[in-house]
């Protein structure tokens, strides 16, 4: 994971340096043709910047070890940059629909031959990024970047389009238009990077992992009869967490440990969940509580335990001098 890290870092901030560059090119090409698109496109770039500054300081806190206060570590933080990102996003694609409203209410002469060579350049640029950028894995701030940069390409091939447009035909209208399924392409993929930070956030199942497969891969687990109060979480986009209790035969405690330690091999092997909690139960399983997703494990803070049996008189304390 370490190594992962060390070169999730390096790649982002390549990423970071090219991505600015970008950014100073297309927005002067934006500024001296008067097109809405590149602009458009700068904008987003702008937000890459932004993104990638984030994910490369949240693969930076994921290094720190675990501690008193945090001790799953600072994982999570490369959740909350990816929010922040997306929602930065959002914010850009409602200043370009605004723009691009306007101007297709009041079209604006473009330069067409300026919008073509500065969106090629940004196509250049950004295609060696994105292959630099490949093979992230599941890190999701690697992903949301990957995102951020195809979107990039896409968005300035369709500059690129509207530059050849304005050249050949004179068509002003094609510079707000593309705008808006520039802004429709990051809105998109801005919801799906919302959506999965919030699942993450509310502890909910990685979207990978069928609970129901690995209920019946416990289930056949030697030894193991039931399985019960299961819950399984991201503690981050790489480390998923489940904690669970087993039910087993009556086995020695030797045995219940083998049963435990080749659990955890099977749902490491099968599903990547490297962080398991696992209880065993035997003689008094408490299956009759009802377990179930999204419910307390025991009510604790409720229970009452009597007996019927009197208790032992007190020992009467002696008046005796002590020797």
């Amino acid at each position: 994971m370490e190594h992962e890290h060390v070169g999730s870092g390096g790649k982002l901030r390549l990423a970071l340096g090219l991505t600015l560059a970008i950014l100073l090119i297309e927005l002067a090409g934006g500024l001296l043709s008067h097109s809405l698109a590149l602009l458009s496109d700068a904008g987003h770039v702008l937000t890459d910047v932004f993104a990638l500054g984030l994910a490369w300081f949240a693969v930076e806190q994921s290094k720190r070890p675990a501690d008193q206060r945090r001790s799953y570590g600072y994982q999570r933080v490369s959740i909350l940059a990816a929010l922040l990102n997306a929602v930065t996003l959002i914010v850009i694609v409602i200043a370009i629909a605004y723009e691009a409203v306007r101007r297709l209410a009041a079209p604006e002469p473009v330069q067409g031959g300026i919008v073509i060579a500065t969106a090629l350049v940004g196509i250049a640029i950004n295609t060696f990024v994105l292959m630099n950028l490949r093979g992230g894995g599941r890190n999701l701030n690697l992903r949301a970047a990957l995102l951020h940069v195809t979107g990039d390409v896409a968005a300035s091939a369709g500059v690129v389009v509207s530059g050849v447009v304005i050249l050949l035909t004179g068509w002003l209208y094609i510079d707000p238009l593309l705008s808006l399924g520039i802004a429709a392409l990051i809105a998109f993929g801005a919801w799906r990077i919302v959506r999965e930070t919030v699942n993450l956030l509310m502890e909910g199942t990685p979207g990978d992992i069928d609970v129901g497969a690995v209920t019946t891969l416990v289930t056949r687990t030697p030894h193991v009869t039931g399985v019960h109060d299961m819950h399984v979480w991201a503690l981050s986009s790489e480390a998923t967490a489940l904690s669970m209790h087993v039910v087993v035969e009556d086995i020695s405690l030797g045995d219940a440990e083998h049963v435990v330690r080749d659990l955890e091999h099977r749902l490491c092997d099968g599903f990547g969940i490297g962080h398991t909690t696992i209880q065993v139960e035997s003689c008094h399983p408490c299956g009759e509580i009802h377990h179930g997703a999204g419910e307390h494990n025991h009510p604790h803070e409720h229970a009452v335990f009597t007996s019927s049996r009197p208790a032992p008189p007190r020992a009467a304390r002696s008046s005796a001098p002590q020797q």
